[in-house]
């Protein structure tokens, strides 16, 4: 088995699962299949779907004397007739179901897995559901741990998936999630959650999940046990969950109901069916769907559960790709008020610390306000803290310009020579708060699109940390901005921005992406531009006639080179802006190989996905620029894949 993260969104991460049958994009959907009775032919799953891996039961298999005959005698595959790979589960859920034990012990499951050839298999744990005690669940662990340690020593070569237990308890969920995560095991199930779904305790679902993932290995995949509706999807993949189950197509479709990305309705409640799948386009109206045989009705019910299903996972991804899943999240919360319990359950400081370490720094697109819940995104909360914790003024007097169209530095073009004879500080009244006037151009603050109006509680948390920011001038002069006084001042109106600021801008960049000292450091010396000939925008940036770094136009930020890299390394304490190897992997980089996380020793751990990094040996010396594709504190967490990709390499001197 292996694992490698390709891209990046939120928590959510499209993933590479290797397996021997074939190799699965996460976040993925793996649809039930009913060892008795496949309402969708398994063939179909992968034809008309895109499914790349189902998901059987093991007990079912195990208990009908000719399905386990079967099953050892030509393997799981031949018997549900599917050639991809295959995941069992255990009968853990039966057990729960039925509430009385199964007829197998768990030492038996995981063997008869392993003899029938699983790709992945499931131990047989412990379901604890909600209603259960602290104590109950502690107990119900140790169980749980006592099943996975023996089917850890069994597992002989088969994948095994290992589930994190703990009802609603964080800190038993957090205890199981360290305690599995230790184990060598292949798959994390999060387990106990199909209750949570039913009762639509969403607020409940994202705290479960956040305790686990915080304290499991970044680098194995997640599956979100009995997640089977799309309206759960985008929640769980922006917490970090890479795969999820569905029997609900074909639950909901023998009790003549339709799965919708926000709901589920019966279709005797439907007149017009409002959907374009292939499935529905094949009736004219739901009264003709209703008049069709039942086993017709059935399986075309079943069809259109999993088209809006796999729809949904596509979605999920596209949004990844485009650093707007949270957007995505925030679509489906408002179309369901539990889904916003959730969100209002993920404010908390501990889980957006914990989200904004896996954030990326930018997006392919515009951050977009959906709502009040947007203000509370990891990528606002970092913007906020950064500028408090890394930015510093450079006089006694702060001028707050009214907010103009974007960039907001070109229409203040006309004044920037004057602002600059000032010796002032400027900053913009923006819709996310302050924000210095040489730090306009960062993502979010020029990628963003707002309503005129914001919602009282995004209000709240623009002026929380307009307080903090303006705490850098307390004693100082904070003023709103009387243009007039400058004209005198300014010169003729100019296209380019004059050199003083724009040595302004660099500077604050270098300390906003890598801590105070960074600028120092990085732009020592006389610094000089290159400017695009189109646009007159600065391009690269010189200091004393070396090309330390460009400027990314795409979200603002300073891209290294490696003599900005090496200027870096020598003025901030290890392991700031570094990701350290040992020489032999050194050397590969040094000749223009990525970097692969499993050969990371240490990295920064305020380094996030997109940052640019210095990539050194064991001695500290520079030897290539790495643009991080994981956050520097896991990437040493991951056996495979590109921890960052090479962007340049030292020459041999």
């Amino acid at each position: 088995m292996s694992f490698e993260v390709k891209d990046r969104a939120a928590a959510g991460r499209i993933g590479r699962l290797e397996t021997r049958h074939g190799t699965v994009t996460t976040p993925t959907l793996l649809p039930v299949i009913n060892p008795n009775l496949p309402t969708v032919p398994p063939a179909d799953m992968k034809r008309l779907f895109g499914a790349e891996m189902v998901i059987t039961n093991s007990y079912i298999l195990r208990k009908s004397d000719a399905l386990r005959e079967r099953a050892l005698r030509e393997g799981v595959h031949k018997t549900i007739g599917w050639d991809g790979p295959v995941m069992t589960d255990s009968g853990t859920f039966q057990s729960y179901f039925y509430k009385k034990p199964i007829e197998v012990s768990p030492l038996e499951i995981v063997e008869f897995q392993k003899k029938i050839g699983v790709d992945v298999g499931t131990i047989l744990d412990v379901f604890t559901t909600p209603e259960k005690t602290r104590e109950e669940a502690v107990a119900e662990l140790d169980e749980t741990m006592r099943r996975a340690k023996e089917a850890v020593a069994a597992k002989n070569g088969m994948m095994l998936a290992a589930t994190v237990q703990g009802g609603v308890h964080v800190d038993v969920r957090e205890q199981a999630a360290r305690a599995i995560g230790a184990l060598d095991v292949d798959v994390v199930p999060i387990g106990g959650v199909v209750p949570l779904m039913e009762q639509a305790r969403y607020a409940d679902l994202a705290r479960v999940i956040l305790a686990s993932k915080r304290h499991l290995p970044s680098g194995k995949p997640v599956h979100l046990f009995g997640a089977g509706h799309p309206l759960v999807f985008p929640l769980a993949a922006a917490l970090g969950c890479d795969l999820f189950d569905s029997a609900s197509y074909a639950k909901f479709a023998k009790d003549g109901r339709m799965i919708l990305p926000n709901g589920t309705r019966s279709l005797d409640e439907v007149e017009e069916l409002g959907c374009i799948c292939p499935e529905c386009d094949r009736w004219k109206n739901a009264a003709e769907l209703r008049r069709a045989a039942p086993a017709e009705r059935e399986s075309a019910l079943a069809r259109h559960n999993l088209h809006v299903s796999f729809g949904e996972i596509r979605r999920i991804r596209q949004a990844i790709r485009d650093g707007a899943l949270w957007e995505l999240v925030e679509e489906r919360a408002a179309q369901n008020p539990a889904l916003l319990d959730a969100l209002v359950a993920l404010r908390g400081e501990n889980e957006v610390t914990w989200l904004e370490r896996l954030e990326p720094t930018s997006g392919a697109r515009a951050f977009q306000y959906r709502g009040a819940h947007s203000m509370h995104r990891p990528g606002i909360r970092r913007l906020h803290n950064r500028l408090v914790e890394r930015w510093r003024p450079r006089s006694k007097t702060c001028i707050v310009l009214p907010e103009r169209p974007k960039p907001y530095a070109e229409g203040y073009a006309a004044y920037l020579d004057a602002f600059m004879r000032t010796g002032h500080d400027f900053v913009v009244d923006t819709p996310m708060g302050p924000i210095p006037l040489e730090l306009e151009r960062l993502y979010p603050v020029a990628q963003s699109v707002f309503p005129e109006t914001l919602d009282a509680d995004a209000r709240l948390v623009r002026e929380a940390y307009s307080a903090r920011f303006f705490h850098h001038f307390d004693g100082c002069d904070v003023l709103p901005a009387d243009l007039a006084e400058y004209e005198a001042l300014a010169p003729e109106l100019c296209s380019l921005t004059p050199d003083a600021f724009e040595q302004r801008r660099m500077a604050s960049l270098a300390d906003y992406q890598y801590g105070p000292g960074a600028a120092a450091g990085l732009l020592a010396g006389q610094v000089t531009f290159k400017r695009s000939p189109g646009t007159g925008g600065v391009r690269n940036v010189f200091a004393d006639g070396v090309h330390v770094a460009s400027l990314r136009a795409r979200d603002g930020l300073l891209s290294l080179r490696i003599e900005g890299a090496r200027r870096l390394v020598a003025a901030l304490p290890s392991p700031r802006a570094r990701i350290r190897l040992d020489d032999e992997p050194a050397s590969f980089v040094r000749d223009g190989k990525n970097v692969m996380a499993k050969f990371v020793v240490a990295a920064d751990s305020q380094l996030r996905p997109g940052d640019d990094a210095a990539v050194v040996d064991s001695k500290d010396a520079v030897v290539g620029v790495g643009r991080c594709q994981l956050s520097g504190w896991e990437m040493p967490q991951f056996q495979r894949g590109i921890g960052a990709k090479n962007t340049e390499h030292a020459k041999d001197d």
